[in-house]
């Protein structure tokens, strides 16, 4: 006779309330929260990219500042750790764009309308996403002034070291000449590449490629260029869309995209390596 225990034959079926699947992911909330304005049905893709696109923002930035905070506290791993796991989801977000990447301007058109004078450069998890990057604007804040909690967290984030000013005074503390006046900086303010912090990353990356400082650097040049890879898949999307015409919010369109597409974030790592 078998002792074996016998699985079950079906899964557990029978809840007295929601199922615990719901009630940790909400799916509900989240499968519902798609209100078509127009009759086309392709606006149902643009708006649930667009959603997915707003919950890998608030992933990448609850990432970006645990890093940020585990750097304050000296604590590289912990902070390499969700710089790692960061750029798998600028990975999976840059991906976001390929049912948007082909839009006509025709099929554009068919719903273009219901987004009245919405407009990404709105969206507040992505305004964070840039104050982490060290992209402050005082300015940016205006548009979230109807909605109390954005405008809150978009206050403190723009008052708060961005990553990259947390990793310049990880540096400074480990002895690299990082000067004072880029120590001392406003934070509030867009930051501004300098010569002296060029030469202390030249000379990180002159030496041993192991260290761990090193490696910092590698993995915040991955998220800097996925972050260009997303500014220009961005561009490149709209451009096929709705070429020069003006952007839905009011702004320059592409001629805006192009200029965000010029910058390059943390752009030290990226000039310094001209001196190794």
């Amino acid at each position: 006779m078998s002792h074996e225990a016998h699985e079950p034959e079906t899964p557990h079926l029978d809840f007295q309330g929601t199922t615990p699947y719901e009630d940790y992911v909400k799916a509900d909330v989240l499968t519902h929260l798609q209100h078509l304005l127009s009759d086309d049905p392709g606006e149902m893709v643009f708006l649930v990219t667009t959603q997915v696109m707003e919950l890998w923002f608030t992933c990448i930035v609850h990432e970006w500042e645990t890093a940020a905070k585990a750097l304050r506290n000296d604590d590289v791993p912990t902070a390499m750790d969700a710089l790692k796991r960061s750029i798998r989801e600028l990975e999976a977000l840059n991906g976001s764009w390929t049912p948007l990447a082909q839009l006509t301007p025709q099929q554009f058109n068919s719903y273009r309308s219901s987004l009245g004078e919405g407009s990404g450069f709105q969206s507040a998890m992505y305004r964070r996403l840039e104050f982490l990057l060290g992209e402050k604007s005082a300015s940016m804040l205006v548009p979230h002034k109807g909605s109390p909690r954005a405008y809150a967290e978009l206050e403190k984030a723009l008052h708060e070291p961005s990553l990259y000013d947390e990793v310049l005074r990880l540096l400074a503390r480990r002895g690299h000449p990082v000067p004072q006046e880029v120590l001392g900086r406003d934070v509030s303010q867009r930051y501004e590449a300098s010569p002296e912090v060029e030469r202390v990353w030249a000379d990180i990356y002159s030496g041993d490629e192991d260290d761990e400082l090193a490696r910092l650097g590698e993995a915040l040049t991955d998220v800097a260029e996925l972050v260009w890879r997303w500014r220009n898949d961005h561009l490149v999307a709209t451009r096929r869309a709705m070429g020069a015409k003006p952007g839905t919010g009011g702004s320059a369109g592409v001629a805006w995209l192009e200029k965000r597409a010029q910058k390059n974030v943390f752009p030290e790592l990226w000039t310094a390596r001209s001196h190794v």
